[in-house]
């Protein structure tokens, strides 16, 4: 009887751990619009070091790391979009979007921050995350290329990226999303480069979606080991 009851609750165990898999969005739209500061927890998710790199623009202009005079802002910001979703009703989810930077603007308009590299840090490991994005491209953006990596103890275990519209001109919106996936990682980092340089486009993002993993095999093991141990000492 005991080592059915054993059984038993080690199937428990293998179930519960594999109902600990999830899927969260990240919305925004339960926050005020204002600036979260240079670490911001949200939805399992802190993210930290934002612009902490100095870069290089298209135009050979430079900037320094930070939120000094010559950074471009190291805030976490929550904008109302409103405007922006009215003219984009398909992107993300109204009303509020994550950007970066120095600086917001109050009520429904709103500005796209810069952007040269964030750390997402998660609570629990994941398999595979998106975002959407808007940006601008053309004009002085051109050639500038966006990056998600996925990152497992700090090396790189999978990633995507493309290419900011370069037919010159005036800038414009654009419409993008980054997903990685098929490795378990434990954050991410999204950034901009230039040649080998970083660089500090403007963004707005939204839908953050993390596939949130289970505890690994190894803590199933231990748990069985206690029980195990246990019934011995009665």
């Amino acid at each position: 009887m005991k080592a059915k009851i054993l059984m038993a609750t080690a199937g428990a165990l293998l179930v519960s751990t594999t109902a600990m898999a999830t899927v969260s969005v990240s919305t925004y739209d339960d926050l005020s619009e204002a600036f979260y500061g240079t670490s911001f927890h949200y939805n399992g998710v802190t993210y930290n070091e934002v612009n902490n790199v100095s870069g290089v623009f298209p135009s050979g202009d430079t900037f320094g790391p930070g939120g000094g005079v010559d950074g471009l802002g190291d805030q976490v910001i929550v904008e109302n979009a409103t405007l922006f979703y009215n003219d984009f009703p398909a992107w993300g989810s109204a009303n509020n979007a994550l950007t970066f930077g120095s600086a917001f603007i109050t009520g429904d308009n709103l500005s796209l921050g810069a952007i040269s590299t964030v750390t997402m840090d998660l609570d629990q490991n994941a398999d595979s995350a998106s975002l959407e994005m808007a940006y601008f491209e053309n004009g002085p953006w051109g050639g500038i290329v966006y990056h998600l990596d996925a990152l497992l103890g700090g090396s790189v275990v999978a990633s995507d990226s493309f290419s900011i519209s370069d037919l010159g001109g005036r800038d414009n919106i654009a419409l993008a999303t980054l997903s990685v996936g098929g490795a378990e990682f434990d954050s991410l980092q999204l950034y901009a480069t230039f040649g080998a340089d970083y660089s500090g486009p403007r963004i707005i993002m939204d839908n953050l979606t993390i596939n949130s993993v289970p505890a690994p095999a190894s803590a199933v093991v231990l748990a069985l080991g206690g029980l195990v141990a246990g019934r011995r000492r009665r």
